[in-house]
């Protein structure tokens, strides 16, 4: 009779354990595509998006941030359009934006902007149909400067109908001791891991909230 009875109650305990996990609300699913505005494959601004990917994948539920390259996308040219049709390149990389629910962008300064091949990406993208649009954003960069470049993204994203959280803003002085990155562009450094972390865990609540899933 004593062993029906544990047995009775370790039952009852798995049945109530999985009604509990069946009324905890799992969050809505949230892909981010992530840019880079620099093509260099040590680039301190690459190594934020891998350490986001990262990131997503050991400590946080329900993202799934997806690096797209952009090296090879051509020089924005309407005549490379043909009957509403773009270069096999730009057709991917649009397709890859298209099926986002928000962007993430790694952007280092040139001359107080955002460097060519991200502007290109982004006109290439606002091309009829625009495939930003509706989309959240976040912006990350890897040096003091990259501020001015901040600046101007958001100032495109209001075109583009690209909607940037505001906080927390994420820009690190890599060059400013002590060391956070590796020889590889990797980042090592704990503390800027987890204000990325922030970033990520606000630009995921805020893409809800714009799809009104939060």
């Amino acid at each position: 009779m004593l062993v029906r009875a544990r047995n009775k109650r370790s039952r009852d305990a798995e049945s109530a354990k999985d009604k509990e996990e069946e009324e905890i609300p799992h969050k809505p699913f949230v892909k981010v595509a992530a840019i880079c505005g620099s093509l260099r494959k040590a680039s301190y601004n690459r190594g934020l998006i891998r350490a986001a990917i990262e990131l997503t994948n050991e400590q946080m539920q329900g993202v799934d941030v997806e690096y797209i390259e952009i090296a090879a996308l051509p020089m924005m040219n309407t005549d490379l359009e043909v009957d509403g049709t773009y270069p096999a390149e730009v057709e991917a990389f649009r397709e890859k934006v298209v099926k986002a629910d928000s962007c993430l962008f790694a952007s280092p300064d040139y001359n107080y902007s955002i460097t060519p091949p991200l502007k290109n990406a982004l006109d290439w993208g606002s091309r009829p149909p625009n495939v930003w649009a509706g989309k959240a954003a976040a912006v990350v960069s890897a040096v003091g400067g990259g501020r001015r470049a901040q600046l101007h993204l958001r100032q495109i994203g209001v075109f583009l109908d690209l909607h940037f959280i505001n906080k927390p803003e994420f820009y690190l002085n890599a060059h400013r001791p002590p060391g956070k990155f590796n020889s590889n562009g990797d980042l090592v450094d704990s503390e800027t891991k987890e204000k990325l972390k922030e970033m990520l865990i606000s630009l995921q609540s805020f893409t809800l909230r714009l799809q009104g899933k939060s």
